[in-house]
């Protein structure tokens, strides 16, 4: 099967709709799918929910797509660094349910994994709690989490052969694995495509199984936060 695509516009092709949910890997501005963000920004596909540990920085990465109000609600763990996003949810234009980290992750690999739901003491007795079933295990309170899965994982990688088979770099591996195990469709960007067999077996972080489309691109990969100090 064809996974290798010419650009991020058709490889999305066929695949977006008003209203669906997508996860998206990243963390930060690190590691994240960028080229497929933008094409969905220009695709201009709206009321989308997005699973994301966050929403980019203002005018880069998810927050293209707040800035053009494509994005109804965020499952999210950080929302710092990001002047609209904390506009709009203040002002009561986008939803927002948030998730502490771990427990996001897990929620993206309980879906992938075919796992509904599962158990945790993470938040309990914190607005993170409220309306979810609770219930006790050997003495302590946990609360019930569902796992995710969405219509459409979009991750960044550093490395891919043309099965889709995924290498990522350092920190930059991040939500990466798990979102792209929730989708329903996973599409992931990479910045070398090598032939297939080239990959050592035991260096490959994500098998293609999981990967059904695939494009290579060139990536800003722009920095956050520079810190410096003097000399």
């Amino acid at each position: 099967m064809k996974k290798v695509y010419d650009n991020a516009q058709k490889a999305l092709d066929g695949v977006l709709f008003d209203g669906m949910l997508i996860a998206a890997g990243g963390f930060g501005l690190s590691g994240i799918p960028e080229l497929l963000i933008a094409a969905i920004r220009d695709a201009g596909t709206k009321d989308l929910t997005i699973a994301s540990n966050n929403a980019g920085v203002d005018g880069f990465g998810l927050g293209q797509l707040l800035a053009t109000r494509q994005i109804k609600k965020m499952i999210s763990s950080y929302v710092g660094e990001n002047a609209e996003f904390m506009r709009q949810y203040l002002s009561g234009e986008l939803e927002l349910e948030f998730n502490p980290q771990g427990t996001l992750a897990e929620r993206m690999r309980a879906g992938g994994a075919g796992i509904p739901g599962f158990y945790t003491k993470t938040g309990v007795g914190t607005v993170i709690a409220e309306g979810k079933e609770h219930k006790d295990f050997d003495g302590q309170t946990y609360i019930l989490e569902r796992g995710i899965v969405a219509d459409l994982a979009i991750v960044k990688a550093w490395k891919a052969d043309e099965t889709g088979n995924l290498i990522f770099r350092k920190t930059a591996r991040n939500f990466n694995p798990p979102a792209a195990t929730c989708g329903k469709i996973c599409i992931a960007e990479v910045e070398e495509i090598v032939p297939t067999g080239s990959l050592d077996p035991d260096k490959i972080h994500l098998p293609g199984i999981y990967v059904h489309r695939l494009i290579q691109g060139e990536h800003e990969k722009r920095i956050e936060n520079r810190t410096t100090r003097k000399r």
